[in-house]
Order: structure tokens, then sequence, then C-alpha cells
């Protein structure tokens, strides 16, 4: 064993506490449309600070913001993870985790990032399904519950057109056929398309969204390493968003580069796809910022090569300046490892009017960062469909006073009533925020 991984592990083997160097800006500092970015910091030992997944303790719930109000809409669910609405105002819910991967666990680095997952409230198994929420008094608390699907592999976007209802499993894309008011579907489904899966499989998460139209599917696939390190020829098909045509299954690339893209929204002002990403690790913890962006047909974004622009990774080889050249600098910074992954706009939300235009972010958190980032559900006001102030905070709590996780934020959208709600896979539960009373 080579004396830099050795030391790795003796670092790592007294419980994965904090180590590596420490953030020398502050979280804002990499947010907005100029994110300040310093010299990467590659250190021997990458920095390691988990929040240990702990959930919430009898009664406590996360601050929301002035003029809100938070309640759990659901509890006691199995690492719910995505959130979609139906025309119904039922709410699906992916309670969906890793699938097994076993080639993204070899090597000392796929050693500690199972220890560090697993500590973090990631390393449970899948429940492999998707639930039904409804609340048909339409009194904040859902009073319904079913299986709605189950048997599934890693599930977690989900979009419905017309009857077709489409969820994105980590290797496939499904389609059922969904019956206005069903609580539950035992058909089988029909593949629309395979996705990139695998035993590497990095970033197991896929996220589906249809087009306004309802003729083109868009999918998430996210890289299969951290910068390229498992060879460029495992990333064919990943770090990007595809374009599915829904007769045909016939796919494309939309836009590239984008190392882990999770929520995807359409910007009610431009139309635009809008998409949250998240970005590299282990340059330091002030690199590299998470983002939001609109997303350009045949657009590049950068990764592995180079990030926000065509600041260069020298740890790619081989490079591909002709690419980096061509990178398109996203539109909004996130802060650095907040592991940015929600995404929904604003519309139809019954909130105070500061948050009437503009996306909600959910904040899954960092691991890579000292101190910790994210952990948290954030709102970045809009203007003329494009981001336009500071971030402005609507959960936070999520880390106790021993920085320990009570919750950690995921899938967000907008109910039917107006409200906001919120996947917490730690807490296993789904929080809905509403405007004070």
């Amino acid at each position: 064993m080579r004396k830099p991984h050795l030391v790795f592990v003796i670092a790592l083997a007294g419980g994965l506490s904090a180590c590596g160097e420490t953030s020398s800006l502050q979280v804002s500092d990499g947010t907005g449309p100029s994110p300040k970015l310093p010299e990467p910091n590659k250190t021997l030992i990458p920095t390691v600070n988990i929040a240990p997944a702990i959930g919430w303790p009898e009664g406590a719930k996360p601050t929301a913001a002035a003029g809100t109000q938070v309640a759990a809409f659901a509890e006691g669910l199995d690492h719910p993870r995505w959130l979609y609405v139906l025309p119904n105002g039922d709410v699906l819910v992916a309670e969906t985790n890793a699938p097994p991967k076993p080639d993204d666990s070899k090597g000392i680095r796929g050693w500690v990032m199972k220890k560090v997952m697993g500590k973090a409230g990631a390393g449970v198994p899948s429940p492999n399904r998707i639930t039904l929420l409804r609340d048909a008094d339409k009194d904040g608390v859902a009073e319904t519950r079913t299986v709605f699907l189950q048997n599934l592999n890693s599930p977690f976007g989900m979009t419905l057109v017309g009857n077709d209802l489409y969820v994105a499993d980590t290797d496939r894309l499904l389609r059922f056929n969904y019956e206005p008011g069903a609580t539950e579907i035992k058909t089988q489904p029909i593949k629309v398309v395979d996705l990139p899966g695998g035993t590497l499989n990095h970033h197991w998460t896929k996220n589906v969204i249809a087009s306004k139209d309802g003729s083109k599917l868009y999918v998430t696939v996210g890289s299969n390493s951290n910068v390229g390190e498992n060879g460029l020829d495992q990333e064919e098909g990943r770090a990007a968003i595809w374009e599915v045509d829904r007769a045909t299954g016939n796919h494309r690339i939309f836009a590239s580069g984008i190392r882990n893209p999770n929520g995807l929204a359409w910007e009610p002002t431009s139309g635009a796809l809008w998409t949250a990403v998240n970005e590299r690790d282990e340059i330091g913890s002030d690199l590299v910022p998470d983002y939001i962006t609109s997303v350009k047909d045949g657009g590049f974004y950068g990764w592995p090569f180079s990030y926000y622009g065509q600041h260069v990774d020298v740890r790619v080889k081989p490079q591909n300046l002709d690419l980096v050249a061509k990178a398109i600098v996203p539109d909004y910074a996130v802060g650095p490892h907040t592991a940015s992954l929600g995404l929904t706009f604003a519309e139809g939300n019954t909130l105070p009017a500061q948050f009437k235009e503009g996306a909600f972010i959910g904040q899954h958190g960092s691991w890579n960062r000292k101190p910790h980032s994210g952990y948290k559900v954030i709102f970045v006001p809009f203007s003329g469909g494009k981001p336009n102030g500071t971030p402005v905070d609507v959960l936070t709590g999520f880390l106790d006073k021993d920085e320990n996780a009570l919750g950690r934020p995921v899938g967000v959208v907008i109910d039917p009533q107006g409200g906001l709600l919120v996947a917490d896979d730690v807490g296993n539960k789904v929080w809905r925020v509403s405007a004070t009373k």
C-alpha cells in the first residue's frame, strides 16, 4: 500500500471525524452570479466533515422563515427523497436510496466514501417504492397513505403526461398507465429507454420532467466519478441531460458537462429549462460552488475538464482545452458543497410576498467542507426570468448544536393549496411550509 493511502486510512479510522483543510471564505462568498473562486487546495487528506444522521427528537421540527410555519405533512417514511404532485392533489413520494454498485466501493477511496455515506444516513437499503399521500380534507396533513408502486430499482424522478406516468429508475425510464384517482398501480411498466447504470453507477439518481407540450422528456444522468478518475470511457452518456422523444424512446444529449444534475424545472417567465447541479469535491472547502442554471440546447458546462466556465481542473488527464473554451458559466452559484438537489419555482405558492417569484432549493448538505454548508432550504429571488438578489433561508435547523443531522432536505414541490412540501430523507418526513395564520 502506498504511504498516502495509509495516511488517509489512519486519519479516517477513528470515526471519520473532520480532517483536512478549513474554509477561508463564507458560504455567501460562493453564492450568486459571480461567486468567489479561490485557488484550488488539494490536500493529502481530503476534508471529511460529516454531520452524523440521528433524526428528529420527538416534537422537534425545522425553523421556518418569518411569516411562515412548518409542520409534518407525513411522517414515518423510509428515506423519502423526491416528490411529485398529481393533478388531483395526491403527492407521490419516492422512498429510495442507492442501488448496489460494487464497483463504486473498490479501493481505499471507495471504502472511505461508503463509510462517509453510511454515517451521513445514506447507507440503508433502498425501499424501492413510490408512496401516495392524500390530504383529502386539505388541512396540511396527509391522512391517506398507500403503496403506489413497488419493486422498483432506486426510483427517483416522476412525471405525468396525460395518463402516462413516467418513473426514472436508476437504470431505466419506465412508463405506467395511471388512472386518475388511483391509489396504487399493479400493471407492469413499459420500458421507454435504458439509462446508464451498471455496477459502478456513481451518481445514481435520475430525474425526469416533460416538455410543456408533452412530446419530449428530459432526464438527468449524473457522472460516474468525481472528476473522471474512473476513466472517461465510464462517462458515456453521463454528466448530462438527455432529451427523450416520448413516442419513440429515441434520445439525444440535450446538454453535457454537468457533473450531477438533479432538480429540473421550467422557469415560468422565460419558459427555459433550469437545473440544480452538484459540482466537484476534494479541492478545498471553498471549491466548487454548486449552482442552478438555465440549460441551453447543446450547451457544455465544463465537467470534468473545467468548472465555472474556463477554470481548468488540473486533476483531469488528458485535458480537452477545446471543450474548456466552450464551457458555459452557470447562472447562479448556491454555495460550495451544499449538495443542492431539489428545485421548484415559486409559481402557485401562497407564502409571503418575498417568495412570489424565484426558486426554492433543497440543500442536502456537505461532507467535504469545514464548516458545514447546506442542510437547509433556500429561496433565490428572480426577476424577468433570472436570479435577482441574495438567497433567503426558508427552512433551517437541520443541524443541532453538536452538528448532528436531524434531517436532510432533498426534493421540494408546491402543493395545490400553495404550500411548499420538502422531502427529508434523514428525518423520514415530508415537511409542509405555509404562510403563518
